[in-house]
């Protein structure tokens, strides 16, 4: 096989592969308008009740009422920061944490049995002691999001840590590698398609970290939005939030999904 058929497969293959993410772009974006199409629809032939479901027209509305005096980019703006910095931390401290565990077996086996316990509390009853704690503030709505994540990012990363192959990690010491050598060399990019999906799944957790923060502890931010409009019963400021609150996890699923694309892509080269 010569070069110039490899080549043409190549551009076949690319080819192929940019029509798969084209079609799968226009089926979301189908999907998103057959479901609005059949909400307004429903909310004009009275088949729901408006005031209750809203629709999207009264969402529009909506947003076009807040951006006027820019409550709502405020409010965004402010989740918006608050899950980003949550997730950052969430990263750094999982990373760090699990690079101790790999390195150490003896803290591992004390550790790990706590950290399982921690996972499994409940997060929402941990927010009223951070307030308590903490102080009704904007630290403690991060700390409250990375809560959520932390203690589970750190048991995945470890685990996928644990799981790089051992004849690889022989094959360094072998050649006189030492332990961060192994980690730098071996184990951390072994382990770089867990990262990736570990990064996907807190994305989604510091999001919803962070809103239970900001139902108890804040005064601006999506959180504060959905309970002062459920309070006052304005619920296309509610509805309007919760869209709001999908489109930024879509959003940030998918930069990290073209990180994830943008790596392969280096991997394979």
């Amino acid at each position: 096989m010569n070069n110039e058929t490899l080549s043409l497969r190549q551009e076949e293959y690319i080819r192929e592969h940019r029509r798969h993410h084209r079609l799968v772009a226009f089926l979301r974006f189908l999907l998103f308008f057959l479901f609005a199409a059949l909400w307004e629809i429903s909310a004009d032939l009275h088949w729901i009740d408006a005031f209750i479901f809203s629709s999207p027209s009264r969402i529009v509305m909506t947003i076009a009422d807040m951006s006027r005096d820019c409550t709502i980019f405020r409010h965004t703006g402010i989740t918006l920061y608050e899950t980003l910095l949550s997730f950052a931390l969430v990263i750094l401290v999982s990373f760090a944490a699990a690079t101790v565990l790999w390195f150490s077996g003896t803290i591992s086996e004390i550790l790990e049995p706590w950290l399982v316990i921690l996972n499994s509390l409940p997060k929402s009853a941990l927010a009223p002691l951070l307030i308590v704690w903490l102080g009704a503030n904007t630290g403690t709505i991060i700390v409250a999001g990375m809560s959520v994540a932390v203690f589970g990012s750190i048991i995945s990363m470890y685990t996928a840590f644990r799981e790089t192959d051992e004849e690889k990690i022989k094959l360094i010491c072998t050649l006189g590698g030492n332990r961060l050598q192994v980690l730098r060399c071996v184990v951390i990019p072994s382990s770089t398609p867990s990262i990736i999906s570990i990064l996907k799944v807190n994305i989604g957790l510091c999001l919803v970290g962070v809103i239970i923060g900001e139902f108890l502890a804040a005064r601006e931010g999506l959180g504060y939005l959905i309970i002062y409009a459920s309070q006052i019963f304005k619920l296309n400021y509610l509805i309007t939030a919760l869209i709001i609150l999908c489109a930024i996890a879509f959003g940030l699923y998918q930069i990290i999904q073209k990180l994830e694309h943008r790596i392969r892509k280096a991997r394979s080269l």
